[in-house]
């Protein structure tokens, strides 16, 4: 199941963009676009799915989305059967979070925020329903009033400590300066993880000693080499699972795994699902979309 390319466009006169979409059933569209996404969900029950995330969502559902991640929402259970379900959907470049936390040293944490959402993020229940009242007003606002309301929930948001990300199988953004070090180790790992890559190795490559790397990389990734090692194999194999035929086999030692029963062993621990039911669950899900 390969993700379709969606062309996002920017109205003239916008530096970002807004969609008020009602429906009476989300359909299951697996796509991805090089913006990032800010999408309410609102009088909708069902599932998301994003890289190689899937779970529930309930209404009033919040999620920020990195650039080119694939991702699709379904929906066919309606909580106020009168009422449409209703998508909050926002898109904004990278480079328009670059541009604003330049002029604006006030915004300097939007970049930190674009950082985190590259695999997306979940946000808090107390967040989410601050952020969904403010958003639920874009829609009716002459559009130069958008954008102060718009940066007042970004910015609600970049403080969200309580967010969570979704998927593994992007590569969070890293913004310049003091994060390059770490960004020569992530584009390392995401080029080799198939191999054994050795401690020394990355600590050699960030230029520190081997304890001030550990903890410099568990302060950026909220892990250790080793997780994150392990979520770039278990996502590059939920990919193959989603978008190939290949045999499950194949997709272990694509993946970095020498031993069929150790892979299924690490799959069904980062999933709670066996790669066969992760690949049934979506495919299921395409079949049966409006």
């Amino acid at each position: 199941m390969t993700p379709l390319f969606e062309q996002v466009t920017i109205p003239t006169g916008h530096s970002w963009g807004l969609l008020w979409r009602e429906l009476d059933t989300i359909p299951f569209i697996w796509h991805y676009h090089p913006q990032f996404e800010l999408t309410l969900t609102v009088n909708a029950r069902g599932q998301r799915y994003i890289g190689d995330h899937l779970g529930d969502f309930e209404p009033g559902d919040l999620v920020l989305l990195g650039p080119n991640l694939p991702h699709t929402w379904s929906a066919s259970e309606r909580i106020d059967g009168a009422q449409p379900m209703l998508a909050v959907v926002v898109w904004f470049a990278l480079e328009w979070v670059e541009q604003l936390a330049a002029c604006f040293p006030e915004l300097q944490s939007l970049r930190q925020l674009a950082a985190r959402a590259g695999p997306a993020l979940h946000f808090s229940a107390e967040t989410s329903a601050r952020s969904a009242d403010k958003l639920l007003q874009l829609h009716a606002l002459p559009v130069p009033q958008r954008l102060p309301l718009l940066l007042d929930v970004l910015l609600d948001l970049a403080g969200d400590t309580g967010a969570r990300p979704l998927a593994s199988m992007a590569q969070a953004l890293l913004p310049d300066g003091q994060h390059k070090r770490m960004a020569i180790v992530f584009d390392f790992m995401h080029a080799h993880f198939r191999e054994e890559i050795a401690l020394e190795t990355l600590a050699q490559r960030a230029a520190l000693s081997l304890g001030a790397f550990h903890r410099c990389f568990k302060r950026h990734a909220h892990c250790t080499p080793g997780e994150y090692l392990a979520r770039l194999r278990i996502g590059r194999a939920c990919q193959q699972l989603i978008e190939s035929d290949l045999a499950i086999a194949v997709i272990a030692q694509e993946a970095g795994y020498r031993n069929l029963a150790h892979f299924n062993r690490q799959f069904r621990a980062a999933r709670q699902v066996t790669p066969r039911a992760f690949r049934r669950q979506y495919r299921h899900a395409s079949r049966v979309a409006p």
